[in-house]
């Protein structure tokens, strides 16, 4: 590990005792250094050669340690050096069109997010500093959010974790509990030797208190010093604290050991519960029974996502008026040029709009599509020339009407369902860069950065509004022209910009190019890669 990255992450662990450094006397060498000027200043004395050995491996003992640290840091940064550059030199691979279905560059990267050997285990519950209670808001995928950011927290603070609640008073107004979605067990389990976690606090010790929990609420994207600072002490003095409206309240940029501990929660220790894991999968293979590969599209276009945004897709005085009353909800929002807000990129297409898009970059009519959305605005009438567009076009009602019907009065279960459809397809395409649209596309980059599709809404908007103005070869090259670097592709954000929970950089690995040899040793356009590399 190179100077600058071990100053870097030895400023929190060193206060979480996460990673152990040896704790090196500056004062003896100080007094040694005196010692050396001491003798220095009486010549009438005979040289000790015991003295000037010991000088002599005092000054290499330095010399060695200043070498060992530079030499360090320059094969961090070389290899950083080294990385970047033969990424850069194998866009070469592929000059001619993207490959709409799979990401060219896939096979070279890979999720990582095991536990290092210098991580220590979770302390026990006895000797922990108190109970951590979460409180997560909004809707699944929020939720996953502050799960994943809470876990983390525990493991800053030496807490134990209970099982954490989940928001009953959202907009979707589910009861579920965190049992009703996830499987508990394992995740108590799978994050034993990282995190203690229970599923409630103890009986005796609730009795035990003279006060109630303490509760609070963190500031958005607090670091970990602000957890250390202000949150630790009262969890040290009340012992039981809980943290309310918990979702983005920690940091994106922390140690790369504790962002792997975020992953390792959200991509593993997560699990759906085996009835909402089953139905999903039988969801994915009647898809493929009808199709070898499929696209999923999560159209964000509910009528509460439209009012929020302020922007006007042409339905009339009816939609202004019926998103208007939607939008009085939030008292604190502002009216808003709809017109401006589109062509500054601020709306999501409509389902009509994406169907353009997809056909545009040479999705085929024949192209099988899920549809994964909960309420659309206008209904079928929205929906009906996304199915001209697409006519082999299916919905998780479509596909299991009876097996659906015990779900049907939970929005987080039905949402799960769409989550895992979602996942295995072969095409994720986002419509707005929501909670949903984030956590697929960390998670779908982890498994190997399968093609995930967002607009590019910016450049996208303003062409839409134009669409009927030009011809469609004229569009469509548009299209694959402003798309690039919305596909998905490995490169399409540097490491420690964005949301982390979208782009999990310290949680992906590079391939071994051996091993990529190995997998695409019979495809020729890897061949002329390689050839360009030796070159």
């Amino acid at each position: 590990m190179g100077v600058a990255k071990a100053w870097r992450l030895s400023v929190i662990p060193a206060k979480l005792a996460l990673l152990q450094h040896p704790s090196g006397s500056l004062l003896s060498h100080k007094h040694e250094c005196c010692r050396c000027r001491s003798s220095v200043a009486q010549p009438r004395k005979p040289i000790s050669w015991s003295l000037i050995c010991g000088l002599m491996l005092f000054c290499l003992g330095m010399i060695s340690l200043f070498t060992g640290h530079v030499a360090s840091d320059l094969e961090w940064y070389s290899q950083r050096l080294m990385k970047r550059r033969s990424y850069f030199r194998l866009e070469g691979i592929n000059k001619g069109p993207i490959d709409i279905w799979k990401s060219d560059y896939a096979n070279y990267f890979h999720g990582c997010s095991k536990r290092s050997r210098n991580f220590p285990h979770a302390v026990s519950e006895q000797s922990s500093n108190g109970y951590l209670l979460i409180g997560a808001s909004g809707g699944l995928n929020q939720q996953r959010t502050g799960i994943s950011d809470a876990v983390v927290v525990a493991r800053i603070l030496n807490a134990t974790l209970v099982v954490p609640e989940l928001d009953h008073n959202s907009y979707w107004k589910d009861d579920s509990d965190f049992a009703d979605i996830f499987d508990v067990n394992w995740f108590i389990s799978y994050l034993a030797k990282d995190v203690t976690i229970v599923k409630r606090v103890p009986d005796k010790f609730m009795r035990s208190m003279e006060k109630p929990p303490y509760t609070m609420r963190v500031p958005r994207k607090s670091p970990p010093e602000f957890y250390l600072d202000q949150v630790l002490p009262i969890l040290q003095r009340r012992s039981v604290l809980q943290l309310t409206k918990f979702d983005y309240r920690l940091a994106n940029n922390i140690d790369d050991e504790i962002q792997k501990l975020r992953c390792r929660t959200n991509y593993h220790a997560l699990r759906f519960r085996k009835p909402i894991q089953e139905l999903g999968q039988k969801l994915v293979t009647r898809m493929r029974a009808m199709a070898k590969r499929f696209i999923a599209v999560h159209l964000r276009f509910e009528p509460d996502m439209l009012a929020f945004s302020g922007c006007y897709f042409g339905g009339g005085e009816k939609e202004r008026y019926e998103l208007g009353e939607i939008r009085k909800r939030w008292e604190t929002l502002t009216d808003v040029d709809a017109d401006g807000e589109r062509r500054r990129g601020r709306c999501p297409l409509t389902p009509h709009e994406v169907g353009l898009m997809l056909r545009a970059l040479g999705f085929a009519n024949d192209t099988y599509i899920y549809v994964a959305s909960g309420e659309i605005y206008g209904g079928e009438e929205t929906l009906r020339p996304l199915r001209g567009l697409f006519p082999n076009f299916y919905t998780k009602e479509m596909l299991a009407e009876e097996e659906l019907k015990p779900f049907l009065p939970f929005s987080s279960r039905l949402a799960a369902i769409d989550y895992i459809v979602s996942d295995e397809s072969d095409v994720f395409v986002t419509n707005n860069n929501g909670n949903m649209a984030k956590i697929l596309a960390g998670r779908r980059r982890y498994m190997g950065h399968k093609r995930t599709i967002r607009p590019n809404a910016k450049r996208l908007g303003p062409l839409m509004m134009e669409r009927d103005q030009i011809d469609w070869d004229t569009f469509a090259r548009k299209v694959k022209a402003f798309q690039k670097g919305f596909m998905g592709e490995p490169d399409e954000m540097r490491p420690g910009r964005g949301e982390f929970h979208e782009y999990p950089y310290s949680c992906i690995c590079e391939r071994p190019l051996g091993d990529v040899v190995d997998n695409k040793s019979e495809d020729p356009r890897f061949e002329q890669g390689i050839q360009g590399l030796k070159e």
